[in-house]
């Protein structure tokens, strides 16, 4: 018998997942802010499962499986906003007082982060797509976010749920994820069964609903002094200046910045689905996730717009899962496989635990070679 806990750090909310034998037997769903300014309410809902086996934490752009008790706690906030997050706390700080909610989200981390540290949480970090060795180096070329850990999650829970659904092992799986998060969207790519590409909430080939996705180079050296705080905008709130979901999607008929950056989003997904068909040349489906999935005209536009690309639905998750996102599940999918629990073959058939390094391997700019520097240094 294993008793896991999976914990999602979704823009919008944390949530936990909690499995014992396999079955979904705990779920909270917690305001990130909220989170950020108050770790305990995350340690309290902790507690309340009780003792577990292992807890997959929040992972950030992922890396190798590493164990927070392998993480001296005098080093672990500089690590974690380092190693974890691609980032400082200085950074974080000043997005926070120019009140980015991408921010908010990072410091809810990080802080809850270290209260498991000293509460001796049995906590691991999991990888990104970028870290999995069943992707070709040559996709990861100057990349960091081919898919952060939550991403990577979703598309194990996306493993499983086509292989259930067809009946089918998990080595006869193929398709193409579409994760539409709050803050990111993703398209990740699987085939027999294992991620082999992916395009992260950094790399989309159009904006999510809070933040920009890819940018034109002329941009960053337009503006001289990019920052950690400019990746949490630029997204469809920015573009048409509604700022919730509801009302950016009641206003696409009537608003014309609204429809603009409707049209922009479903456009970047589109092409990238498209794309990764390249890496996924006879996808059995496209599958969908995420926050936004979940609201009838964006499911729709969605199956409008991919339909041409195979049968498009979206993942049903694991059963007794009702209010708890589906990377959440994957959370808890994967650290119930890595504690040799019922997920463990599918665990083992997608390498998950053969992961390595960290997103910022295989940049090869020149510029980047003193971040790489500051990276190595934290490597426990």
């Amino acid at each position: 018998m294993v008793k896991v806990l999976g914990i999602d750090p979704g823009t919008k909310t944390m949530d936990l997942c909690g499995l014992d034998d396999g079955k979904v037997v705990f779920e909270r769903s917690l305001d990130s802010a909220e989170v950020a300014k108050n770790p305990e309410v995350l340690l309290e809902s902790i507690d309340e499962f009780g003792r577990v086996d292992l807890i997959a934490g929040p992972s950030g752009y992922g890396v190798e499986l590493t164990k927070l008790e392998s993480i001296p706690l005098e080093f672990l906030e500089d690590w974690y906003y380092t190693y974890i997050l691609l980032t400082s706390k200085k950074s974080i700080e000043k997005a926070i007082s120019m009140g980015f909610i991408g921010a908010f989200l990072y410091k809810a981390m990080t802080m809850t982060i270290l209260e498991m540290k000293k509460a001796e949480l049995p906590v691991v970090f999991i990888p990104g797509v970028i870290n999995l060795t069943t992707v070709p180096e040559f996709r990861k070329l100057n990349k960091a976010d081919m898919g952060t850990a939550d991403k990577m999650c979703v598309a194990v829970l996306g493993v499983y749920d086509q292989s259930r659904k067809l009946g089918i092992p998990y080595s006869d799986t193929s398709f193409i994820h579409v994760e539409m998060g709050f803050g990111y969207n993703s398209v990740i790519g699987v085939e027999n069964g294992r991620i082999v590409d992916g395009f992260g909430g950094t790399t989309m080939l159009g904006p999510g609903f809070l933040t920009m996705g890819y940018a034109d180079q002329e941009l960053i050296q337009l503006a001289e002094n990019w920052e950690k705080a400019d990746i949490f905008v630029g997204g469809c709130i920015s573009v048409s200046s509604k700022q919730t979901l509801e009302e950016f999607v009641e206003a696409v008929d009537k608003d014309e910045k609204a429809k603009l950056a409707w049209d922009a989003m479903f456009d970047g997904i589109e092409k990238a689905v498209a794309a990764m068909q390249v890496s996924v040349r006879s996808p059995k489906e496209i599958l969908l996730s995420g926050r936004l999935v979940r609201m009838k005209e964006i499911y729709e536009e969605l199956q409008k717009r991919l339909s041409k690309f195979g049968r498009v639905r979206k993942v049903e998750g694991l059963e007794g899962a009702k209010i708890t996102k589906e990377t959440a599940q994957g959370y808890a999918i994967v650290a119930d496989g890595i504690a040799g629990g019922k997920f463990k073959d599918l665990i083992d058939w997608m390498k998950i635990k053969d992961a390595r390094g960290t997103a910022m391997d295989y940049f090869y700019h020149p510029k980047v070679a003193k971040i790489k520097e500051r990276i190595i240094k934290f490597r426990f």
